[in-house]
């Protein structure tokens, strides 16, 4: 299973399956809207950076391998074998599936790996450049299919900035953060530097998980995914908030991947807190779902009702079409996930691309 434009409907893979999600009915043709469809959430590897790297990274300091077992390490090697040489960097494949599932553009980002926070400031750097340089090349090929994020060495946030603003020189729309550094908030006071300079950019920051760093129990059952991904991005929106980030910050643009991790669907909680705890006030001149409610996250929730309660609380302008392609826990119809919802025509349209195209400052569509 290599050549990823048949596995976007495949049904049958016993070790990893990349297709329709059991989480909701599927039809048998994909999805179709006549608006705008923007898919923001999907990787693509730069292997030169990542052969620069090995050296470099040691596997064992990354949350998603340290909590694995024997099985998960062992499907995971074989997704990087099912996925790494066509689906992660073949432009012509890629294209292909998206016309397969009705996308007009894709936001690429690197695979969290390609994050290198855990490594030496020196190298992380220089891959990092590596990383933004094949990523501008990359949309570079079909720019009217493809903006891109890039990296950069967050454990160092002078260098960062200044390689957010190389990546922004470079055409690419912002960048990917890990949701933590080597176990560190993103929203500690010493990042400040960084995301002063994402504030000035207007660049568009998504911040993605990579197993969670607290994850002793997480091992069995592929857990380390399955509840850590989206408990490592509550984590990071938790500090975000109550750190002040977006306090002080507010034109901050932060795209949280996976539907915004679960906050998003229990946020009543913080402000409760917020109102009845002294050491949970946290010097918040406002309720902190207010703050929340600054944030872009996307539809990788799989189920129509969890959709529909996003756009619900937190609008149709802060919710945005993602997949996730091209790993296992990826949707592979995000735009039928849109069409089944019981979402409004409007709605619909935001969803699937028109909030995108703002965020990210995409072109129209043709034709449109």
């Amino acid at each position: 299973m290599t050549h990823s434009t048949i596995d976007t409907r495949d049904r049958g893979d016993a070790v990893n399956r990349y297709g329709p999600s059991a989480a909701r009915p599927m039809p048998d043709a994909p999805g179709r809207l006549s608006t705008l469809t923007v898919d923001s959430h999907a990787h693509v590897v730069i292997p030169a950076a990542a052969q620069y790297m090995l050296p470099h990274v040691d596997p064992k300091r990354i949350a998603m391998v340290k909590y694995a077992n024997d099985a998960t390490n062992a499907v995971n090697a074989q997704q990087d074998k099912d996925r790494g040489p066509v689906a992660m960097q073949d432009i012509g494949d890629r294209m292909r599936v998206l016309d397969a599932q009705g996308i007009d553009m894709q936001i690429v980002a690197p695979p969290p790996p390609q994050c290198y926070y855990q490594s030496p400031v020196e190298h992380a750097a220089h891959a990092s450049r590596m990383v933004n340089d094949g990523m501008a090349a990359w949309v570079a090929q079909q720019p009217d299919r493809f903006a891109g994020l890039g990296t950069v060495p967050l454990q160092d946030p002078e260098e960062a900035a200044t390689e957010l603003a190389r990546a922004m020189g470079l055409g690419l729309k912002g960048v990917m953060l890990l949701t933590n550094v080597d176990g560190e908030e993103i929203s500690a006071a010493r990042f400040r530097p960084f995301w002063k300079k994402a504030e000035e950019l207007g660049a568009v920051v998504m911040i993605h998980p990579n197993g969670f760093t607290g994850g002793e129990r997480f091992s069995e059952y592929y857990f380390a995914n399955v509840i850590g991904n989206p408990l490592e991005t509550t984590m990071a929106l938790h500090y975000i908030i109550f750190n002040g980030l977006l306090r002080d910050m507010p034109a901050l643009k932060i795209f949280a991947v996976h539907g915004g991790g679960y906050l998003p669907a229990y946020s009543g909680r913080i402000d409760h807190a917020w109102g009845a705890r002294q050491d949970s006030h946290a010097d918040l001149p406002e309720p902190p779902t207010s703050y929340l409610n600054k944030v872009w996250i996307d539809s990788v929730v799989f189920t129509d009702h969890q959709l529909e309660y996003l756009v619900k609380v937190h609008g149709a302008d802060k919710v945005i079409m993602g997949s996730d392609y091209p790993f296992d826990m990826a949707d592979y119809d995000p735009v039928e996930h849109i069409v089944s919802s019981a979402l409004s025509d409007a709605d619909k349209a935001n969803v699937a691309g028109l909030t995108a195209q703002r965020l990210f400052g995409l072109p129209a569509k043709k034709g449109a």
